[in-house]
Formats: C-alpha cells, sequence, structure tokens
C-alpha cells in the first residue's frame, strides 16, 4: 500500500509540474505574444513606414533619372538612343570647345537674373498693396493668380502675336501714336526679342513670387508695426527694419525656387523664338534640347544638362547657407 501511495503522490506531483509547465509555457507564448504586437504597433506608428511610398517614388522618378543622365554623359549614345559604350571626359571636352556654349551660358546667366531679381523686386510692391486693405482687393489677388495659372505656351504664344512684325498690336498701337515710322522685327533682332523674352518671364513669375511674399507679410504682427510707430519710424524704418527682415524665409524660398524655374524655363523662349537667330536667344535648356533632338548628340546634351544641375545645386546650397548663417549670428 505505501508503494501506491507513493506512486499515486509521484503521479500528482508529475501532473502539478506538467500543469506549472503548461502555464509558464502559456504565460511565456503571450508575453511574446505581446512583444510581437508591440513591435508591430510600434512598426505601423513610425514615421518611416509612412514616408516610405514618397522616399521610394523620389528614387525612382529623381534619384535613378540622375543616375541614367550622369552616366549617359560619359557614354557614346547612337543615333537610336543606345548607349555604345564609355568615353571619359570626351563629351565635356566637346562642349567646352564649343563657342556657342559660352554664348548659351551667358544668356542664360542674363536671362536668370534679370527674370529673378526685377519680378521679386515688384513683387515685394504688389504683395505690400496686397496685404493692405482697399475695395476690390480680392477682385485684384484672384486675376494676379491668371498669368501663373495660364500655360507657359499659351502665354508665350499670345506674346508672340502680340510683337508679330506684320499684324501685331505692338506695332499697330505705336504706329497710331506716331512712335515708329515702320514696323518693327520684335523677334528678328536678338537684341530686342531677348528683352521681350525676359519682360514675360517676368510676368509670369510675378504671381507666384507675390503670393509667397504675400503670406509671409500676413504672418507679421501689427503690434510690431504700432511699436514702431510709437517709437516714431516712417514707412521706409518700419520695411527695412521689420518687414525685410521677417521676410527672410519666404524670399529664400521664393528666390531659390524662381532660379531653378527660370533657369530650367523652356516654354517661353522656344514658343517665341526657338533659340535663334543663330543662338543668340538660346539658353542653356533650349541649347540642350537642340543638341539631343535636332544635332542628335545625346552624350553632350546629357553633359550640358549635368552641368547645370551642378551649377544650380551649387548656387542653393550657397545661397541657404549664406542665408541661415547670416540669421544664426
Amino acid at each position: 500500500m505505501d508503494g501506491d501511495m507513493r506512486k499515486r503522490r509521484d503521479d500528482m506531483d508529475g501532473d502539478k509540474r506538467k500543469r506549472r509547465d503548461m502555464d509558464r509555457d502559456k504565460r511565456k507564448r503571450r508575453d511574446m505574444d505581446g512583444n510581437k504586437r508591440k513591435h508591430w504597433d510600434e512598426w505601423l506608428s513610425s514615421p518611416y513606414l509612412w514616408i516610405l511610398p514618397s522616399l521610394l517614388l523620389m528614387f525612382i522618378v529623381i534619384f535613378i533619372p540622375i543616375v541614367e543622365l550622369f552616366m549617359t554623359s560619359f557614354s557614346t549614345i547612337s543615333l537610336a538612343g543606345v548607349r555604345k559604350g564609355f568615353n571619359g571626359l570626351d563629351n565635356y571636352v566637346a562642349i567646352f570647345q564649343d563657342d556657342t556654349f559660352y554664348l548659351v551660358l551667358k544668356n542664360t546667366l542674363v536671362w536668370t537674373i534679370f527674370v529673378v531679381g526685377i519680378s521679386t523686386a515688384l513683387s515685394m510692391g504688389i504683395a505690400v498693396l496686397l496685404n493692405r486693405k482697399f475695395p476690390g482687393r480680392k477682385i485684384v489677388r484672384a486675376a494676379l493668380i491668371v498669368p501663373w495659372a495660364v500655360s507657359l505656351i499659351i502665354t508665350a504664344a499670345i506674346w508672340k502675336w502680340i510683337l508679330d512684325y506684320n499684324y501685331g498690336t505692338f506695332n499697330y498701337l505705336f504706329t497710331k501714336l506716331n512712335i515708329i515710322n515702320e514696323n518693327i522685327y520684335w523677334l528678328a533682332n536678338p537684341s530686342l526679342s531677348f528683352p521681350a523674352m525676359i519682360g514675360v518671364g517676368i510676368f509670369v513669375t510675378i504671381p507666384f513670387t507675390s503670393f509667397v511674399l504675400l503670406s509671409g507679410l500676413q504672418s507679421i504682427s501689427n503690434d510690431l508695426y504700432e511699436a514702431a510707430s510709437v517709437d516714431g519710424a516712417d514707412g521706409w524704418g518700419k520695411f527695412w527694419r521689420i518687414t525685410l527682415p521677417l521676410l527672410k524665409q519666404p524670399l529664400t524660398v521664393s528666390l531659390v525656387l524662381n532660379t531653378i524655374y527660370v533657369f530650367n524655363s523652356f516654354p517661353i523662349i522656344w514658343t517665341m523664338t526657338q533659340g535663334d537667330p543663330v543662338n543668340k536667344t538660346d539658353t542653356v535648356i533650349t541649347y540642350l534640347y537642340k543638341l539631343a533632338f535636332q544635332s542628335s548628340k545625346m552624350g553632350e546634351a546629357a553633359a550640358v544638362s549635368v552641368i547645370s544641375f551642378l551649377i544650380l545645386l551649387m548656387f542653393t546650397l550657397f545661397y541657404v547657407y549664406m542665408t541661415f548663417r547670416k540669421e544664426s549670428s
């Protein structure tokens, strides 16, 4: 009997140990499942997960084309557009030995500086005016956005008709007002056509810049101007010491974006003159277009594109660095 009782006790102890082991395993599984759910929840709530699609899109749309562009600029490209092999710096040497490239680069710098500079100065005055209350302000704001909302090709085509030699509005009005005696070839003479295109570029750039600066003006508290008035500051003093310093960030955004947009602007120049006569009104973007699709020099066109990319990159980095350096100091 003692042996049977001992056996039963051993069996009961074994059952208890099994139950304890089973309970311990269940707790471990629950803990593991809880940790998995916790890690899964943390991963789902991570901001990197939600920006991953945008990063993938940027990689496909931006990074891969840039790599392909650099590879093309160092390659020989056939007439069919097939990369035939690596040719080192031959494409860049050909570009730098072409006098047309320096003319085009000078045109691009003049085009960008004048369009961005003049449009920024005019937009500042327009933004200050639109920030004030006057009858019809909403209508003026709505009308201002029209040149920017309309396609650049349509705008350039309209101005091309206005400047036409035979039936353009400019020649008609100037003849009627006895300002000129005969019609002028506005778009055939580079000394006239290039300033005319700069004027069109300013016309279509002003709306965007004005609204960027207007948004910055509306974020400035009126208390600052009232305090300045109490201290005896006049209008120019308020502008130079309050308005302009507080518009540094909007100005940085508009200048950098406008420089990139204007530098790479294609529709206005191509629609109005196509860079003629003899590349006198070409910019970098129309010049590389001619190299690629009229002269079938894809490698040299890619080299020009790389050069313009590096110029814009250096300008952007330098300007942003200088702006934030002044702000931090």
